[in-house]
Order: structure tokens, then C-alpha cells, then sequence
């Protein structure tokens, strides 16, 4: 397949990223933690959140980073839930605190998450430092290929979620210098690979 991809369908090209995805995984994954465990803490200031995700499949696993919010560390941590509005009952990407150890239920998605409620409210924009979002691809615009559900590209469509730094993580072999782009499509500000933290733009 063409390296850049720009031209085919996104449907055709999650199979084949997903495959390389699992492929380098097995290699990639002590080092991309490394990475993320080095790079990371700089960036996150006291008492804003560091936006996780439990990882599902072969995306990169970096739940060890709960480390950082150990009294050491200093840093909250949050994950993302995809669950009903409170108002009208439709379903949105919200993030909620989250401590090692807490309780998880599977989301709208059935993926283990916290769950929102008058003692646990979703996360403000303001109150996260930084994203970080499981990929199977990214280009050098900072376009990403998703798992098709565009819950982030709908959370950052949002003013004040586009301001919080976004980072897509996923091995270095699944950048590409160009995907397909959709009208919906958020830009992410950068990737997070086994080299380290890499900004796009600069």
C-alpha cells in the first residue's frame, strides 16, 4: 500500500494500519512508555489532568503512567467515557477524574471507564493539560485514523476542547505523510511514539 494513503477510503485503510499497528506493537511498547514516562510530566501542572484512555486491542498501553499520580508525581489523571448527557440523554465523550485503584464500568462503547455523577462530574476543558488519544495512523497535518466512532473529532469540535493539546500515540511506523481528510476532521497538535513527544508544526 502507498505510503501516504491519501487517496483511499478510510474503511479500506483500518485494516491494514490495525495489522501494522499490532505488528510493531510487540517491540514498540517499552519504549513508547519510556517515552511517554520522560517527555509527559513537564507538560502537566499542578492540579490539571493528564487525559488517558484504557487501551483496547493493539493500541499502545500506557496505563503505567499512573505512576505519575503518585504523591511523587504529583500529576491527576482522567480517561475518557463515552456516556448520556444529563439533559437530553445523547451520547458524548466526556473525561472523568480517575485514581488507581477506582472502580470502572464499560461505557456506551464497552470500554472500562468511571461514570459521571453529582460526586464525580465530567472534567472542564480547563481543568486537562493534555490528550492523549489512541491511533492507527496519523499524517503530517496532524490528520488521524480512528476507529470510525468519531467521539474525538465531536469533543474537539468544541472551541474550548480544540485549545487543550492533543497527541495521537501510536508506533512511529504508522505515520504517514498524508490520509484522507473528512470536513469533520480535528487536527491533532502531534504524536507520541517510541522516540518521544513530537509536535507537529514546529
Amino acid at each position: 500500500m502507498n505510503a501516504s494513503a491519501g487517496g483511499t477510503p478510510k474503511a479500506e485503510l483500518r485494516p491494514h494500519f490495525r495489522a501494522r499497528r499490532r505488528r510493531a506493537m510487540a517491540a514498540a511498547q517499552g519504549p513508547l512508555l519510556q517515552a511517554a514516562r520522560s517527555s509527559l510530566p513537564p507538560l502537566i501542572p499542578a492540579g490539571r489532568h493528564l487525559g488517558l484512555y484504557w487501551p483496547v486491542g493493539s493500541e499502545p498501553d500506557l496505563r503505567d503512567l499512573q505512576s505519575l499520580a503518585a504523591p511523587a508525581g504529583g500529576a491527576r489523571l482522567a480517561l475518557p467515557a463515552v456516556q448520556p448527557t444529563a439533559g437530553d440523554g445523547r451520547l458524548e465523550l466526556l473525561y472523568l477524574p480517575w485514581s488507581p485503584g477506582d472502580q470502572l464500568e464499560p461505557d456506551a462503547c464497552r470500554i472500562p471507564s468511571p461514570t459521571a455523577s453529582a460526586r464525580t462530574p465530567a472534567l472542564q476543558p480547563q481543568q486537562l493539560a493534555l490528550l492523549l488519544i489512541p491511533a492507527l495512523a496519523i499524517d503530517g497535518r496532524g490528520i488521524r485514523l480512528g476507529s470510525g466512532g468519531g467521539w474525538y473529532d465531536r469533543l474537539r469540535a468544541d472551541p474550548a476542547w480544540r485549545q487543550v493539546p492533543a497527541v495521537a500515540v501510536l508506533p512511529a511506523c504508522c505515520v504517514v505523510p498524508e490520509l484522507p481528510r473528512d470536513p469533520w476532521d480535528i487536527p491533532l497538535d502531534g504524536w507520541l511514539g517510541e522516540t518521544g513527544l513530537h509536535w507537529l508544526g514546529q
